[in-house]
C-alpha cells in the first residue's frame, strides 16, 4: 500500500461581497482545502496506480470535513471542484489519483449531488498556481455557478510531492446573468439538468 504522508494542509476562505452592481445582504463564500503530500510514485513510472486511490479515500474525506466546517456547515453548498499539483519529479497522472478519493468524499459528506466534480491538474514547481475549477453539485448546466477558485502553496508542491485540492461555494457567481439553466430550474435526475 503506497503511503501519501501529509506535510501540510493550508485552508483558504473568501467572503464576496460585491464584483460590481449592488452588494449582496449576506456574502458569497467560496473556500478551498489543500494537503501537500508525498508522492510515493515519483522518480519512476509505475503501471498499475488505481489502488493507490483506495489509500487516499480517507484523506479526502478528512479534508472535506476541513472545509464544509471552514465554509459554517453544509447547508448552501452548491458548487464544488477538484485538483491537484504533482511536483516535477511525478507525472500527470499521480494528480488523476485524485478523482475517486476527492470526488467522492465530497458527493458522500454533501448528500445528495448528481454532476460531474470539475477536475483540473497539472505537472508544477513550488508556488504554482492551480484554477480549480467549480461547476453546481446537482446539474452541470447551471452556468451561474461556472466559476474558478485559484490556489497555491508557496513552498509546495516540491518534487517529489502532491498537492491534492478540494474546492466548494455557496451560492452562484456574484451578480451572475448569463442565463442558461437557472438553479431554481434544476431538475437533479442526471446530474446535467
Amino acid at each position: 500500500m503506497p503511503e501519501f504522508p501529509v506535510r501540510k494542509i493550508a485552508l483558504q476562505i473568501e467572503q464576496i461581497f460585491h464584483e460590481s452592481g449592488t452588494a449582496l445582504s449576506a456574502p458569497r463564500l467560496r473556500g478551498a482545502v489543500l494537503a501537500i503530500c508525498a508522492n510515493p510514485f515519483a522518480r519512476g513510472f509505475h503501471a498499475d496506480l488505481q489502488p493507490a486511490m483506495e489509500d487516499l479515500k480517507p484523506l479526502g474525506l478528512m479534508l472535506t470535513d476541513k472545509l464544509i466546517a471552514a465554509l459554517g456547515g453544509r447547508e448552501g453548498i452548491d458548487g464544488y471542484g477538484k485538483g491537484a499539483i504533482v511536483g516535477e519529479n511525478g507525472e500527470v497522472e499521480h494528480g488523476a489519483l485524485w478523482h475517486v478519493p476527492g470526488g467522492y468524499a465530497m458527493r458522500e459528506r454533501l448528500g445528495e449531488s448528481r454532476a460531474i466534480v470539475p477536475s483540473a491538474m497539472k505537472v508544477g514547481g513550488m508556488g504554482s498556481t492551480l484554477d480549480v475549477p467549480l461547476g453546481h453539485i446537482n446539474a452541470a448546466y447551471v452556468r451561474s455557478h461556472f466559476d474558478a477558485f485559484t490556489i497555491a502553496s508557496p513552498d509546495g508542491p516540491r518534487a517529489d510531492e502532491i498537492m491534492f485540492v478540494l474546492a466548494m461555494a455557496k451560492g452562484p457567481r456574484v451578480n451572475s446573468r448569463m442565463g442558461g439553466l437557472e438553479v431554481w430550474q434544476v431538475k437533479g435526475e442526471d446530474g446535467l439538468r
